[in-house]
């Protein structure tokens, strides 16, 4: 069994494929001996930052709140990837100083018209109508990163390119076997 943990924080607009890259990568993983575990922005938002709204301040508590449940994973031989907006530099730069194990940013670029084409819940078009309020990449906005140990470009590239770029990545600083 692998023992130690680190922490894939994948970053990116809605429908950039955080989520499906995320749940694809994870039996991946499993299979080479990792125990993982993903913390998807929808299901952290119900469960543990219910009653949050979408102010930069509320944002940026739930963040705080995925990259520490993060860490605590992490620090506890687990691998913990994060599938959140996570729309702010400064906060990502903050999870990463917590986490006391590899913190590996994963920046899932796409741009808006694929992640406005792919849009299955309408969540573009009604940010457009301004039904939603603050939405990150419409009326709020989003922070790609700087320096991205790892940047995969879901809009020109298949899933299985994408999940093989983490891979290679990971094995290649012997974070996987």
């Amino acid at each position: 069994m692998h023992q130690n943990g680190f922490i894939l924080w994948f970053t990116g607009l809605s429908g950039a494929g955080k989520s499906t890259l995320a749940t694809y990568l994870a039996p991946k993983l499993k299979e080479r001996g990792c125990k993982v575990e993903i913390l998807d922005g929808d299901e952290v938002r119900e469960n543990l930052s219910k009653g949050l709204g979408f102010s930069k301040e509320d944002r940026d508590t739930n963040i705080r709140r995925i990259g520490y449940v993060a860490y605590l994973l992490a620090r506890n031989g687990c691998v913990s990837i994060t599938a959140a907006f996570s729309p702010y530099r400064e906060i990502r730069d903050e999870c990463r100083k917590i986490a006391q194990a590899p913190f590996i940013e994963i920046f899932v670029d796409a741009p808006l018209d694929v992640v406005e084409a792919r849009d299955t819940k309408g969540l573009y078009k009604k940010a457009r109508a301004g039904i939603i309020k603050q939405f990150t990449g419409i009326s709020d906005p989003y922070e790609p990163p700087h320096k991205a140990e790892i940047v995969v470009k879901t809009g020109d590239e298949s899933i299985e390119e994408s999940a093989g770029k983490i891979l290679k990545y990971l094995s290649a600083k012997t974070l996987i076997r």
